[in-house]
């Protein structure tokens, strides 16, 4: 399948490698985390926009979508590439060489990604490639933790009905995501009536109940159909030694790929909530940070010939047939909604979500050309 990509395209990855490294490390060093993407933002459609990738625009949400020949503004074509970071930093990152390696937070998951995706974007706009149906690149905003996915949300719904497919640029060429884990995220906090350590002795401790329900809540079994787990990610409360604490709260999810294991865990989740609700001398407050939703009713045999393209363009690059799991990213509000969905990437970074994150840049050439390759086949 190599034929797939053109002698242009690739003399143009070959020789553009410094290219895209300079592109990486000036995006690296934008702070970004969800929810505060503006400065990268604004950098993103600057960039396009000198290019002379005409309309590219931030949207609501803190996208940067540019439209490729969306005329019709149907059946069109959305390749993703998150643009925040997990990190909540707002000081610019150091990107850090030692020889052809590349440290710096964030460096593969996921500006790298976001790097490809605009250099091609670029290239295939200066040579004023025609493709078989409109393409959306969307530099996509809050994929990461309480983001929420609030861009790729953002994007399904601006373009409602308009979407035949979804690629999200997203992790390496190693693995194919193709299904939806699903999630719940809450803030749980318990309020009761606390007091002196020594003269109140026995009275409610915020912290003891809090204890008790989240052993309850480790109690239970997860369903038996497809992959769930769940997990207290935080804990906090208490005034001091010597207080009977008021108030402590965690931070509490779960997650699953089956859509009615989400459910059977929703409701077990809440009956324990509506449990210590009922406590004497006890408040239980809740609030929703974040939902994900698992795969909807996808047309198997769309999403299959999307999966199956993916696999053979990796294999023709690689050698190899690599896996196809399910997960958390940009493909979830799509196949939630019927949208044929895939993520993949073109990055083999190490330690992702860690300070300690690293890259490779020698990996970059072939993991742009699987991109590439794929990218190609919605042209002319």
């Amino acid at each position: 399948m190599n034929d797939l990509l053109r002698a242009d395209l690739k003399a143009y990855i070959d020789e553009n490698q410094e290219t895209l490294i300079k592109l990486l490390d000036t995006l690296c060093r934008i702070p970004a985390p969800s929810n505060h993407e503006e400065l990268r933002a604004e950098f993103i459609r600057d960039w396009y926009e000198k290019e002379g990738c005409k309309g590219a625009y931030i949207d609501s949400a803190l996208n940067v979508i540019y439209p490729y020949h969306c005329e019709a503004g149907e059946n069109l074509i959305a390749f993703s590439a998150h643009s925040d970071t997990v990190f909540p930093d707002m000081e610019p990152f150091d990107v850090i060489y030692d020889g052809d390696i590349m440290r710096c937070p964030g460096v593969g998951d996921n500006t790298s990604n976001l790097s490809i995706m605009m250099l091609l974007a670029s290239w295939i706009t200066k040579n004023h490639l025609v493709p078989k149906q409109g393409i959306l690149f969307a530099a996509s905003a809050g994929e990461e933790g309480l983001g929420n996915l609030k861009g790729i949300r953002q994007v399904m719904k601006d373009y409602e009905g308009k979407i035949a497919e979804v690629i999200a640029l997203d992790g390496s060429y190693t693995g194919i995501v193709n299904g939806a884990v699903g999630s719940l995220r809450y803030k749980v906090g318990v309020h009761t009536e606390g007091g002196h350590s020594y003269g109140k002795f026995g009275n409610q401790n915020a912290i003891q109940t809090l204890s008790s329900m989240i052993n309850t809540l480790y109690t239970y079994k997860v369903p038996k159909a497809g992959r769930s787990t769940y997990n207290v990610g935080l804990v906090s409360g208490g005034t001091s030694i010597n207080t009977i604490a008021q108030y402590a709260e965690m931070l509490f999810e779960y997650r699953s790929d089956v859509r009615e294991s989400l459910a059977s865990m929703n409701e077990f989740f809440l009956s324990v909530i509506e449990a210590y609700r009922h406590m004497d001398n006890v408040q239980v407050d809740l609030e929703l940070l974040g939902e994900r939703p698992c795969t909807g009713d996808v047309d198997p045999e769309k999403q299959a010939a999307l999966e199956n393209k993916a696999l053979d363009i990796i294999e023709s690059y690689t050698g190899n047939r690599v896996p196809m799991v399910s997960g958390s990213t940009d493909c979830n509000i799509p196949l939630s909604v019927g949208v044929p969905a895939i993520c993949f990437g073109g990055n083999m970074a190490v330690g992702a979500h860690t300070r300690e994150e690293y890259l490779d840049s020698t990996t970059l050439q072939l993991g742009m050309t699987v991109v590439a390759a794929f990218m190609m086949t919605y042209f002319k």
